[in-house]
């Protein structure tokens, strides 16, 4: 099986290829974000409607991961 490695907050991570951006973060933590009233947040749909896996990569902020496939090199900074 072929992996693709990305940095998520500054963890070098090897996932499948294939597998989203979400896939990957939650190799390095399951907490995503947090709320403006300071709760944790993670995903809860997985198809990118809920908009609680939101992350920045490559300097975008605000892209979902689990609609985003993990790609060679991607650097991804949650909000924790």
């Amino acid at each position: 099986m072929n992996t693709v490695a990305l940095d998520v907050d500054g963890v070098r991570v090897e996932v499948p290829e294939g597998a989203s951006v979400a896939a990957a973060v939650a190799h390095v933590r399951a907490t995503f974000r947090f709320s403006p009233g300071g709760h944790a947040r993670a995903p809860v749909c997985g198809m990118g409607v809920c908009f609680e896996c939101r992350v920045t990569i490559d300097g975008v902020a605000q892209q979902r991961a689990c609609t985003t496939s993990a790609r060679a090199g991607m650097r991804v900074e949650t909000q924790v």
